[in-house]
């Protein structure tokens, strides 16, 4: 047994490359918990269980979950569906308990699109795209954060930052959801970087990988840290 604070961790990729998430969350003095959509779990399942949720990055999202078609000019793409529709079931379960959402890379499509936003495809063109599957050194850009905003809180402050990026779809304002508040934006060409819902206690998404704590500037080791004193703290509350 452990008192550490028990945290979600949606999955489906191999395991090499869920295992940079469940050591951020091990560093954060939480206890990751690997959840699959082959183990059937109901929302209410993991939720009796845990104090947050991290949705870890991963493939593309299936087009078709918000109403658009495969684009024929991107490479295609292996969607994994029975994990899209495991992630947005929780996700909207976990909303409605006002349980911590951390979103990643396509974690924070997921939480955009469990709240009925949409997805560009591909960003490609100004802003720097690493294809999946690619483990060569990544690109880079600059974000602005928004000074004010939950994710400056937590991070320390807002402003200019370099960050990677090992993604193709995203967002701009026209796809986000009404339910969400961008945080921040890619200075290039305004895809949107951050998430977070002004209704919730505690749900931030971002669309790099700080998960990868050397591409990243080393504060924004403290949104996992964060995350964890929140779970703790809904954990002591709830007994």
């Amino acid at each position: 047994m452990t008192d550490r604070p028990l945290i979600a961790v949606t999955a489906g990729q191999p395991e090499e490359d869920l295992r940079p998430f469940l050591d951020a969350v091990e560093r954060s003095e939480a206890e990751p918990w690997p959840v699959r959509a082959e183990y059937s779990l109901a929302p209410g399942e993991v939720l009796a269980r845990v104090g947050a949720l991290v949705l870890s990055d991963g493939p593309d999202v299936n087009p078709a979950l918000y109403g658009q078609q495969p684009n024929p000019e991107i490479e295609p793409v292996i969607h994994d569906d029975a994990r899209d529709e495991m992630e947005i079931a929780i996700v909207r379960a976990a909303l409605d308990a006002d349980l911590p959402i951390y979103g990643i890379g396509r974690g924070m499509h997921i939480l955009n699109i469990a709240l009925g936003g949409r997805l560009l495809q591909s960003v490609d063109g100004h802003h720097p795209v690493q294809e999946e599957n690619d483990n060569s050194k990544p690109e880079y850009h600059h974000i602005y954060i928004s000074p004010g905003s939950k994710l400056a809180a937590v991070v320390g402050s807002g402003g200019f930052v370099r960050v990677n990026s090992r993604h193709r779809a995203g967002m701009r304002e026209a796809q986000k959801s009404r339910y969400l508040v961008a945080s921040a934006y890619s200075l290039e060409d305004g895809i949107i970087e951050a998430l977070e819902s002004a209704n919730h206690r505690w749900v931030i998404a971002v669309q790099f990988s700080p998960q990868l704590r050397m591409e990243i500037p080393p504060h924004f080791e403290r949104l996992f840290q964060s995350l964890a004193e929140r779970a703790a703290e809904r954990l002591a509350a709830v007994g």
